[in-house]
């Protein structure tokens, strides 16, 4: 069985045929689908999705992209649904670093922080959102002492990156992008990696596959990732299946 560790399956653009969607998952044996929490507003929805479909499993957390819509009583609720699904939420996640946004730089470091405080407190992983901001991110990784590791969410970098997050404890998300034949620097270091340091991703609806630009991406998409993860490494295909599937359960709380 396949798990994709990354998956926006709440989004509205999956409202009309969401259910759909699980079916053919299965049908592939795409068997978990881990759902990131972004926002305050979504959390709720992505609760009760995982209630209804338990295929999918929840993290919470404030994303980056969506921090000009923070407010302090969301660390609040945060605090407050972590402590009420104790025994449910995967992680917490997906927070980070984003260079590539108008979000204020300074309330975008101060709200990962805040949230690191939160994770070690609950004793959870996180879900590692990084664009352009590996040194910064690893740099409060390191002073915060955080040790709960998680995953690097659809990692792009050197493997020298790569490595120090697998030192903190980290596995490294495995995406869409490796299907790009212009990703030679990403796909040469996950071709090096240990193979106990990979899991996957489809990022869905976002990251689309090659030759699929433009369109929705979907869970059901895990298969052509993972073939295209199969052309980089040595190991046999039961080997690397088994393996990003066991990364993902020991990476992530309650799953």
């Amino acid at each position: 069985m396949l798990i994709d560790s990354h998956c926006h399956l709440d989004f509205s653009c999956f409202d009309h045929d969401r259910g759909e969607v699980l079916d053919r998952c299965r049908k592939l044996a795409v068997d978990t689908i881990v759902i990131p929490g972004t926002q305050a507003s979504q959390w709720q929805k992505q609760i009760d999705l995982c209630h209804l479909h338990p295929q999918l499993k929840f993290a919470l957390g404030l994303h980056p992209y969506f921090l000009n819509s923070f407010e302090p009583a969301h660390l609040v609720k945060l605090t407050h649904l972590l402590n009420q699904y104790q025994n449910k939420v995967l992680a917490l996640g997906e927070i980070g670093l984003d260079t590539h946004i108008d979000v204020d730089w300074e309330l975008q470091i101060h709200m990962f922080e805040q949230q690191l405080t939160i994770a070690k407190e609950h004793m959870l992983p996180i879900i590692l959102h990084h664009r352009n901001s590996h040194n910064e991110l690893i740099r409060i990784l390191k002073a915060k002492k955080f040790t709960q590791g998680g995953i690097v969410h659809a990692f792009s970098g050197s493997l020298q990156a790569a490595q120090t997050y697998i030192d903190l404890g980290f596995k490294i998300g495995v995406g869409g992008g490796i299907t790009y034949s212009r990703a030679n620097k990403t796909s040469k270091t996950i071709a090096q990696l240990p193979l106990n340091s990979l899991v996957l991703e489809t990022d869905a609806p976002d990251m689309p596959l090659m030759g699929k630009q433009g369109q929705r991406n979907s869970p059901e998409y895990l298969p052509e990732i993972f073939e295209c993860l199969l052309a980089l490494r040595k190991e046999t295909k039961q080997e690397i299946l088994q393996a990003c599937s066991y990364n993902v359960r020991v990476s992530l709380a309650n799953l």
